[in-house]
C-alpha cells in the first residue's frame, strides 16, 4: 500500500469512528509504528486530524477554517468521483458552464474533457488547468482574475466585475457545508460573495457536496438550499438528511447507491 493511500485509509477510520489508536493501525495496516506515527504527522500537518497521546481524533473544523487545496484533495476522493462522474450527464454539448473553485469541481472537471463545445467560466485555477492541459480547440475556458485563496480560487473586486458581465446556462457549485438554517456556506467571506455573484449569472444550479458537507457551517452563506435545481451527493449522506435535503431542493440526486447504479447500466 502507497503512503497516500494508508494515509486516506487512517483518514476514513478517523472520520467512521471519531479516533484511531496507533497499536491499532499497525496491527490492521501492517507497517510499522514509526510509519504509522509518520503518516498521523503528515495528516496532522495537513489539518486533517488532531494528533493526541497513543492515536488521533478528528479534527473539529471552526467556521472560518480553510484547508488548502491539496488538504482537501484526499478527502472523500471515491465519493467526489462518483458524484462527478453522474454530474456531468447534466451537461450537454455547445451549453456554457460555470465552475467554482474547490476539489469536487476539479474532479468534476475531468469529466467534462469530452463534452464538445463549451463554454467554461471558472475563478478557479486549478480547474482552469485541468481543460488547458487536454487543449480542445472546440472548448473556450474563461479564467476571471482576483486574488488568490488557500483553496486556488480567484475572488474579489476583479472577480465579481468580471463575473457581474456574464451569463451562463449552468453553475456547478462546490460548497465547504450545507444545513437547514445556513444553506449552501464557504468559510472564505470574499469566495462567499465571488461565489453568489455566479450563483445569479446562471440559469441553473447544479451543487456538488459529499455526505460529510451535511450539517457543516462555514461562516458566510453563498446560496439557500432551494435555489438549487439540482443536488448531487453520495451514498454516505443518511436517510433523515436526504429526506430533509429533498424537500428544499429541486431533485437530490445520490451517486452510488444501488438503484442508482443499476439505473445508470
Amino acid at each position: 500500500m502507497l503512503a497516500q493511500q494508508r494515509q486516506q485509509a487512517i483518514l476514513e477510520r478517523v472520520r467512521r469512528t471519531g479516533g484511531v489508536r496507533v497499536a491499532d493501525l499497525v496491527r490492521d495496516l501492517g507497517v510499522s509504528d514509526m510509519t504509522i506515527r509518520r503518516d498521523l504527522e503528515v495528516l496532522a500537518e495537513r489539518g486533517l486530524l488532531e494528533k493526541v497521546h497513543g492515536g488521533a481524533t478528528v479534527a473539529g473544523p471552526g467556521s472560518t477554517e480553510e484547508p488548502g487545496f491539496a488538504a482537501k484533495s484526499v478527502r472523500q476522493q471515491a465519493e467526489k468521483e462518483s458524484i462527478a462522474r453522474h454530474a456531468a450527464h447534466l451537461i450537454r454539448p455547445g451549453s456554457s458552464v460555470a465552475l467554482s473553485a474547490g476539489t469536487t469541481t476539479w474532479t468534476f472537471a475531468h469529466h467534462l474533457i469530452d463534452v464538445p463545445e463549451l463554454t467554461v467560466i471558472t475563478n478557479s485555477l486549478q480547474v482552469a488547468d485541468v481543460f488547458h492541459r487536454s487543449g480542445r480547440p472546440d472548448q473556450t475556458v474563461v479564467l476571471v482574475g482576483g486574488v488568490r485563496t488557500p483553496s486556488d480560487a480567484l475572488v474579489g473586486p476583479v472577480a465579481v466585475a468580471a463575473i457581474r458581465s456574464l451569463n451562463v446556462d449552468v453553475l456547478v457549485l462546490g460548497v465547504h457545508g450545507m444545513s437547514l438554517r445556513a444553506g449552501f456556506t464557504t468559510p472564505n467571506l470574499l469566495e462567499a460573495e465571488t461565489d453568489r455573484e455566479l450563483v445569479a449569472a446562471a440559469q441553473q444550479l447544479v451543487v456538488l457536496a459529499d455526505h460529510t458537507k451535511w450539517g457543516t457551517i462555514g461562516i458566510s452563506s453563498i446560496a439557500r438550499l432551494d435555489q438549487a435545481h439540482v443536488v448531487v451527493t453520495d451514498a454516505g449522506l443518511p436517510e433523515p438528511a436526504r429526506a430533509e435535503l429533498a424537500e428544499q431542493v429541486g431533485e437530490l440526486i445520490v451517486a452510488g447507491d444501488a438503484q442508482d447504479e443499476a439505473s445508470a447500466l
